[in-house]
């Protein structure tokens, strides 16, 4: 279990932070504050309260040391990754984590950003907030999605808050509110079932309020997307449009490839050679890249055990899908830099978040949302590393007011953490007809 000093924030919740990050096998430092109600355990607040991330030597130290005592299964009887990943790839990485590389430099690339706790419908919510300096910024919630973690977004920050000192306008510049997911990073971990995509959006309009923010957007890739839509579906007052880089397969699949698709048929003459390409794209995942949504969905618990308690284990969990989904497939070091990967599953281990992050599979298969068309403006880029890319027209159903459709020309799954110049434009040319 991971042991943590993660806090060192004012006017807190003592009792209820830390019943709650003791659950999470964390020990919280706070500093010294007078009693109030909100001590109460059970008791809700509505403070937003400053969060710095202090992880103990001992945590790391012991890190360290399971690394080190690894026990290797053997080697894969295939040459290529079709049996997952590679022991060669993975050792490579595990000798850097556990010989080279420094979390103190991702922990302080974290708290150079302003961080803060709330409570939302009973749980603790963390965020990363960071207002621009320019006026009529607009404000924007941007969820991140797994294996991922706010770590995905911290280089586009600085692009979307200060566009000016990016080879952006003044005009284009955003208020950022950058949540983790409950059950991922450092939000709570949800004690009960019922935390899926709608509750989540719901709590990220609540949050937005809270914050100030009465007109708003909302950007998300992977879950952060799903998450987006249900958001754009709820089309509370003040949510102005959304914009994803993933789109819903079952949402936009016309029916009768989507019938094809269930029986393991070949596309359907009705389809075009390119969107013959996007079916079968999409027949050579559910076929060979679902299994790590197909356990998760329905045996979240049972994987946890192993990523809880082996790191290798949780890197080669989450590593598997960040190699298959980077734009340069197979390799994302290359991509992203062997310090980001390990930034991102060291965040992971230390949280011990691994089994908590995978139960929004099981709990969005089990809400029985029904996916509706979204209600508001929607704006869309798609990068060719993405999964599924499905052509404009596909979209009129699920998104009516599509106000943006892009495809750009590189980045993959993670566009962000991939290409945070090419994105952060996105982001600005998708809203701008908004700011009017």
């Amino acid at each position: 279990m991971a042991m943590l000093n993660v806090l060192k924030h004012r006017d807190v919740s003592r009792r209820s932070l830390l019943s709650g990050f003791a659950a999470a096998g964390i020990t919280a430092v706070l500093l010294p504050r007078t009693s109030s109600a909100a001590d109460v355990v059970g008791v809700a607040s509505e403070e937003i309260q400053p969060f710095k991330v202090e992880v103990s030597e001992a945590a790391l130290a012991d890190l360290r040391r399971r690394l080190a005592e690894t026990r290797w299964p053997d080697g894969e009887t295939v040459v290529d990754r079709s049996q997952g990943v590679q022991p060669d790839r993975l050792k490579e990485l595990v000798s850097y984590w556990q010989s080279s590389y420094d979390w103190r430099k991702a922990e302080s690339r974290l708290n150079a950003f302003p961080q803060f706790l709330t409570n939302i419908d009973g749980l603790d919510i963390h965020f990363v907030h960071v207002r621009s300096r320019h006026e009529n910024a607009l404000p924007l919630i941007m969820t991140h999605g797994w294996p991922g973690s706010v770590f995905e977004l911290l280089d586009v920050i600085g692009p979307l808050t200060d566009p000016t000192a990016h080879g952006g306008m003044a005009d284009d510049a955003f208020h950022l509110v950058i949540p983790s997911i409950p059950g991922f990073g450092f939000s709570g971990k949800p004690p009960a079932t019922g935390w899926n995509p709608q509750r989540i959006a719901a709590a990220w309009d609540v949050l937005m309020k809270r914050l100030g923010y009465d007109r708003y957007v909302s950007q998300g890739g992977d879950w952060g997307a799903i998450i987006s839509d249900a958001l754009g579906r709820q089309a509370p007052d003040g949510l102005l449009a959304i914009h994803v880089n993933r789109v819903e397969r079952a949402t936009t699949f016309p029916a009768d490839a989507a019938q094809a698709l269930k029986n393991g048929e070949p596309a359907p003459d009705s389809l075009s050679p390119d969107e013959k390409v996007v079916f079968d794209e999409a027949r050579d995942f559910l076929n060979n890249g679902f299994g790590y949504a197909a356990i998760m969905s329905t045996r979240p618990e049972t994987v946890g055990y192993g990523i809880a308690d082996s790191p290798v284990g949780l890197a080669a969990w989450l590593y598997d899908k960040i190699a298959d989904w980077v734009y340069t497939r197979g390799d994302p070091a290359q991509a992203l830099g062997k310090d980001a990967i390990l930034d991102n599953i060291t965040l992971y281990w230390l949280t011990n978040t691994g089994p908590s992050s995978g139960r929004i599979y099981w709990e969005n298969a089990m809400s029985g949302a029904k996916l509706t068309p979204v209600k508001v403006p929607v704006a869309v880029t798609v990068f060719p590393g993405e999964v599924y890319k499905p052509p404009k027209h596909w979209l009129s159903k699920a998104y009516p007011k599509l106000v943006y459709y892009n495809r750009v020309s590189k980045g993959g799954h993670f566009a962000a953490w991939e290409e945070p110049e090419l994105f952060s434009q996105e982001i600005r040319d998708a809203f701008r007809s908004l700011r009017s």
